[in-house]
């Protein structure tokens, strides 16, 4: 039977990734965005709906299918203000996992990442560890959090300290545990799909066993 699945961030770097890999995949009968813009994508499996991704729960009746992808995320740079970093990184997931819940929808996959914690006194790192515990709390039966650690790849907008670290990455990833290494979009994507098909015996999957689902060494 062919799924749906429903994708959250599919104008980001991994989420525009994971998406051209859904819509070319035969066990997906369509694709379902929420988004606050369009991907500019054209295809028949693809249905958008453009809203505001702080008012999700307002189209419950909408956010139905097999599978939710969540690849929201925001960065310090992007968004200076921490209520709404918050409203990004906590809010959105969260809805998102609780619509889950609401629709009976099994399988809830989001992004997350390394160093996340609630008891953090970095803020960033305590709003992810914030998500996680509150996608948890639904009950969601097979949820995924995935903790990527830098991530590798061309973003359109200019983050000129991240653009520092992938520099200074190139160098020292090879000598790095490969829980540390940086990862390409396409690997996390990949996993992510794999994910959906064959699940996984852990919840919280750091950069290694992503790229151990994803099958890359």
């Amino acid at each position: 039977m062919k799924k749906t699945a429903i994708l959250l961030g599919a104008t980001g770097l991994t989420g525009s990734t994971l998406l051209n890999k859904l819509l070319h995949d035969r066990t997906i009968e369509k694709v379902k965005v929420f988004s606050r813009r369009t991907t500019g994508v054209s295809h028949p499996k693809l249905e958008e709906h453009i809203i505001s991704l702080f008012e999700l729960k307002k189209h419950n009746e909408e956010f139905y299918g097999n599978v939710v992808f969540c690849c929201i995320g925001t960065t310090k740079a992007n968004t200076p203000d921490k209520n709404k970093y918050r409203k990004i990184d906590h809010g959105i997931p969260v809805s998102a996992a609780k619509l889950c819940k609401e629709n009976k929808i099994e399988t809830f996959i989001v992004m997350s990442s390394m160093g996340a914690d609630v008891e953090s006194s970095v803020f960033y790192n305590k709003v992810k560890g914030e998500m996680e515990r509150d996608v948890l709390s639904q009950e969601i039966p097979n949820t995924y959090i995935l903790q990527p650690s830098l991530i590798a790849g061309k973003r359109d907008e200019k983050r000129l300290g991240e653009r520092i670290m992938k520099g200074v990455m190139k160098v020292i990833n090879p000598l790095l545990p490969k829980k540390y290494q940086s990862i390409h979009p396409d690997t996390i994507a990949s996993a992510m799909k794999a994910l959906m098909k064959k699940g996984f015996d852990e919840t919280v999957i750091t950069s290694d066993k992503i790229k151990e689902i994803a099958n890359v060494k």
